[in-house]
């Protein structure tokens, strides 16, 4: 999945700024691909973005009109269709993780299949795919990894990428979630693929590469998370990875929405996947954890990540709190 660039992020006529979100993401990683906003009513929400018109987006520019919100169900709102169809109509691409289909709006579709526009549906993927088959292959991969899903695997890679930039080192995310997908403008959405071929589509999204130094692909899930153990297990084998970063939420209670389902231990999850990534690259090692701290103030989150950084032996950060450039070295030195 290629998707057009730059963007006018749509954002429809939410306001709940956590519905946002993926729009919020998009902007803060790429903003030089973001030429504006484009809102249906004054209450919807802003990322301080021009707001622009269709009319105007295209005069500035703008390829890809992104759904940036997501709202209960994901369905497209009747309430939107007619600014999609007119973006369609003008030559806008379209691109949406909502999990209704773009193409399921039949006027769309047909514009598509007119060859007058492109929809992607970034939580969804049909093209075909071959399976995994764990021969090494040239380039460096860090794959994030987690305790639970939702602890930081997409901001950890995304700000790994961004240091291992600014100290000179060619690093490049891989996308595997729609978000990601967005950000990244191309990728596979990794809990949209049939089982058996989870390990090959990642092998897709990060194949041989000598043009650059680094990729750093997006995790997804958690070894220990019993919904979604399949797909962190497909990725940990299809990235072949030479680096783990270890990512935790700090007072979590358990797996996220399975009250009786508990975490693991940090030296459980560690073993855990350092023992499956080794499966496809026995050199893997860990590199460091980066911890989402928010839930302690700023000098316990410090001592915490220095004590953790001596018990584990690697670097340990918040990245929203105190960056990434410690990881960013280690990775480097490798």
């Amino acid at each position: 999945m290629q998707i057009a660039q730059p963007y006018l992020l749509f954002l429809g006529d939410v306001t709940d700024p956590l519905a946002a979100k993926t729009a919020r993401g998009i902007h803060q990683w790429r903003p030089e691909i973001c030429l504006g906003q484009l809102r249906l009513t004054s209450e919807t929400v802003s990322l301080d973005l021009t707001d622009m018109t269709l009319q105007q987006a295209q005069q500035q520019g703008a390829k890809t009109l992104v759904i940036g919100t997501a709202n209960p169900g994901g369905v497209i709102p009747e309430s939107w269709q007619a600014t999609l169809l007119e973006a369609a109509e003008m030559g806008f691409e379209i691109a949406s993780g909502m999990h209704q289909r773009l193409s399921e709006f039949a006027p769309l579709n047909d514009l598509q299949q007119r060859g007058l526009t492109k929809l992607h549906d970034v939580r969804h993927y049909d093209e075909p795919l071959k399976v995994g088959n764990g021969k090494a292959r040239s380039g460096k991969r860090l794959l994030t990894v987690g305790t639970d899903c939702s602890v930081g695997k997409m901001f950890s890679a995304l700000a790994i990428e961004k240091a291992l930039q600014q100290s000179g080192c060619k690093a490049e995310f891989k996308a595997t979630g729609q978000t990601g997908i967005l950000v990244a403008g191309s990728g596979i959405s990794i809990d949209a693929v049939v089982a058996d071929f989870i390990s090959g589509a990642v092998e897709a999204i990060s194949p041989e590469f000598t043009d650059h130094d680094w990729d750093i692909i997006e995790g997804q899930g958690s070894l220990f998370n019993p919904s979604f153990a399949g797909v962190s297990l497909g990725l940990l084998h299809g990235a072949q990875a030479d680096a783990l970063v270890l990512c935790h939420e700090i007072g979590r209670p358990h797996i996220r929405n399975l009250p009786h389902a508990k975490l693991p231990s940090i030296e459980q999850t560690i073993e855990a996947n350092l023992q499956a990534a080794r499966l496809t690259n026995p050199d893997t090692q860990l590199v460091g954890i980066c911890l989402n701290t928010s839930a302690v103030s700023e000098q316990e989150a410090a001592q915490l990540c220095q004590d953790w950084s001596k018990q584990y032996h690697v670097p340990v950060t918040d990245p929203v709190r105190f960056g990434v450039a410690e990881i960013a070295q280690k990775i480097i030195a490798i």
